[in-house]
């Protein structure tokens, strides 16, 4: 069963998405974290359940996050994306909180080509898990920011937040 709610977060209003789970802490598996204005994001179906207190373990560490307090997400995914978006997404799970990587970078740590650099941009461009799936952490190979599906200055804000730096020079 589907089931949804909103919040109110330093980002705006967020939009969760979950299915229930017997095996996710809070009972609830995060299917999708999005924000208005945000490109893909999803959008509330007639047969989803609104239901808030099947999110409040997710809540809880959203809220804790944003109080600066929290550094990684403990929370079950569930839901798609092709098996070279899951090697992206499963890369972006691992960088640490407050350091950031270049695309270059991931393509490298997924064994991806140079070339595939672009490819990994879309990838991360259909992350649908925002703010728990770190893409924020990814920046262009100069350190500008670069691309994100809820707009720039949200990037620079959970940036700002993390107090982000890159984790190394970035190389491409």
């Amino acid at each position: 069963m589907t089931v949804y709610t909103t919040i109110d977060s330093p980002l705006g209003e967020l939009l969760l998405v979950g299915e229930k789970s017997a095996t996710a802490k809070g009972g609830t598996a995060l299917a999708s974290l999005s924000m208005p204005g945000q490109g893909s994001a999803a959008v509330v179906r007639d047969d989803w359940t609104e239901d808030a207190a099947a999110f409040e373990e997710i809540v809880t560490q959203l809220r804790t996050y944003f109080e600066g307090g929290l550094t990684h997400f403990d929370i079950e995914y569930v839901g798609g994306g092709s098996e070279f978006q899951q090697r992206v997404w499963k890369a972006l799970e691992v960088i640490p909180y407050g350091t950031t990587l270049s695309y270059g970078q991931i393509a490298e740590r997924i064994g991806a080509s140079r070339a595939a650099v672009r490819a990994v941009g879309t990838a991360i461009g259909a992350n649908p898990l925002l703010v728990v799936r770190p893409c924020h952490r990814v920046i262009g190979a100069n350190g500008a920011l670069a691309g994100y599906a809820a707009g720039l200055e949200r990037k620079q804000r959970l940036l700002d937040l993390e107090n982000a730096r890159p984790a190394v020079a970035a190389s491409s």
